[in-house]
């Protein structure tokens, strides 16, 4: 049977990960990205203080980087934000100013550990710093629907799919059996040009919403139902097995066929789903050519940098570096720091990524 691969989020990392002192090729605006505001005289308050840097905010995450060091630089993906604010802080090149305060929360091999973040703009009276960023953090927020699996949700109103704002019917087709149980359920499958959505006839929140940035592959398998058009989703969001059956045959394949032309088309120009245009100074066309083009005169850097285990060290929050009592663990029959009250060490590894879990909805 036929598969097609999508564009996966999983391969994504701008948007979910902290990344510091990136390569220029991983500064470059990816497919779907764009710049939407430039901010120079940004000085990274926290670990490099009295360096002279430039802001970058894109649609899902915020580049900094020294003008005097380009190599020296930070990707912050939005996903990873708990908390955006400002505080005062004393500046090397301001003394005491206000500035944009960032605590964000990263997924690593075995523990989860946070970093914060501290930006000041060196230019006295310009708040666009604090404006861009957190608009854009905000319209980040308010379109997950683009980029998350969404079970059971409030899409539908009076029966009729609640369009996002950049978003658009491709084709509605009725009758589609969703195989998730004995005897199925009919409903109506609607393909836009962001996602597949799936609802029962008889109850509106019987339903599944799978943009296209989360499909692992669209395929046709046998079921004790018949052939059945089959959607992976990405392990990311959960690795769930979608099965569905349309009748007749030919119109299985013709619907297998327009949903694989559109992950193709979603894979070269993803939609995101983020607007927002800066109220201060709009960006000129020559600013939405890629990053690497915006910079300064720079060489290419190293692949591997022994001084990025520094950077974690300095933007640790505070608290996750204090040394604790070390303890014998029998079960482990190694010296340990002592664990936190309330913490085992299954809950510890439980952190991990599980094996390869599939969800199947599919009998």
């Amino acid at each position: 049977m036929a598969t097609v691969a999508g564009a996966t989020v999983d391969t994504m990392w701008e948007h979910r990960e902290v990344r510091f002192d990136i390569l220029l090729p991983q500064m470059k605006m990816r497919p779907g990205e764009l710049l939407l505001d430039k901010l120079d005289s940004i000085e990274d308050t926290k670990g490099n203080a009295g360096d002279r840097g430039r802001m970058l905010i894109t649609n899902i995450r915020a580049i900094w980087h020294s003008q005097t060091m380009p190599r020296v630089s930070l990707s912050i993906g939005y996903n990873c934000i708990l908390n955006l604010t400002t505080k005062k802080v004393n500046s090397k090149l301001r003394g005491i100013t206000e500035a944009l305060y960032i605590l964000t929360k990263c997924n690593q091999i075995i523990v989860i550990i946070r970093f914060e973040f501290i930006f000041t703009n060196l230019v006295p009276g310009n708040a666009r710093l604090f404006t861009s960023l957190i608009g854009v953090y905000r319209a980040f927020n308010s379109s997950k629907m683009y980029r998350e699996l969404k079970l059971r949700g409030a899409i539908l109103e009076d029966s009729a799919l609640k369009l996002l704002p950049l978003e658009e019917i491709v084709s509605t087709i009725n009758g589609v059996w969703n195989l998730s149980s004995d005897q199925g359920n009919l409903g109506t499958m609607i393909v836009t040009n962001v996602r597949i959505v799936w609802f029962a006839n008889l109850n509106d929140l019987f339903n599944i919403s799978i943009p296209y940035i989360q499909i692992a592959s669209v395929r046709q398998r046998e079921s004790k139902f018949g052939t059945a058009l089959v959607i992976e989703s990405s392990e990311l969001s959960g690795g769930y097995i979608l099965g569905f059956r349309i009748d007749p045959g030919e119109k299985l394949v013709s619907i297998q066929k327009e949903i694989s032309s559109l992950l193709v088309l979603y894979s070269a120009t993803p939609i995101f789903g983020v607007e927002y245009v800066s109220q201060d100074e709009p960006l000129k066309e020559e600013d939405l050519i890629p990053v690497v083009d915006n910079m300064d005169e720079i060489n290419e850097i190293d692949e591997y940098n022994e001084e990025t285990n520094d950077a974690f060290a300095a933007y640790l929050a505070e608290g996750s570096q204090k040394d604790r009592e070390v303890v014998f663990s029998r079960e482990l029959g190694l010296a340990i720091e002592k664990l936190k009250d309330g913490f085992t060490l299954e809950s510890l590894w439980s952190v991990l990524p599980p094996e390869p879990n599939k969800k199947h909805l599919l009998d």
